[in-house]
């Protein structure tokens, strides 16, 4: 093969575009993507509430080591926060500007979306450890009748990490079937209504 011939083959390959979307599929589209935008916005204020709410509460903590200890945990569970939603922001602005035009900026969009179900769900099990925290801050603090054995204490805190593991895999799922979950169905659904 010569050196034309690669040419008009590569030219052939680029100039095979993607099927376009139709209007009426791009509106099809649109709703799910701004319940989807409600959402994660709904979700973000209410973020920025609990942890307001939590750092206006340590603030009333006593003694100070208490207070001290509270206020290092939530910061560092701001700062996971912080993280995550960095990635979910990402994902707002993809939503927020969509050029749907093609059916591979819709594959795209798809894969996204199904990448941030899994960041959604380390969201979630990122807490573990601060749950472990939390337990030896009261564990600590809590004036308890009579000293607690290590072998108590130990089972308290096995048993929060296993509890608080299920728990929060079962709430980020939940969660995210809830308020995301049926709208990326729906966009799968026309995904696969355009392969056709």
């Amino acid at each position: 093969m010569n050196i034309d011939e690669l040419k008009n083959v590569w030219n052939e390959d680029v100039s095979e575009e993607a099927p376009e979307i139709s209007m009426e599929q791009r509106n099809k589209i649109n709703l799910p993507l701004e319940k989807m935008r409600k959402n994660m916005r709904m979700e973000f204020w209410s973020i920025i509430g609990i942890f307001i709410f939590s750092f206006i509460v340590c603030a009333f903590c006593r003694p100070f080591k208490l207070q001290f200890y509270i206020t290092v945990l939530i910061a560092s569970m701001l700062m996971v926060t912080i993280f995550f939603f960095s990635k979910f922001f990402r994902l707002y602005s993809d939503i927020s500007n969509p050029m749907l035009k093609t059916y591979d900026s819709l594959k795209d969009l798809v894969m996204q979306v199904n990448l941030n179900k899994q960041y959604y769900l380390s969201y979630y099990l990122s807490f573990v450890p601060f749950i472990v925290c939390e337990m030896i801050i009261v564990i600590e603090f809590i004036p308890w009748p009579e000293p607690m054995s290590e072998i108590k204490t130990a089972v308290i805190l096995i048993s929060s990490v296993t509890i608080g593991l299920f728990v929060l895999f079962v709430t980020g799922k939940f969660w995210f079937n809830r308020y995301y979950g049926r709208y990326i169905v729906h966009i799968e659904d026309l995904l696969k209504e355009l392969k056709k």
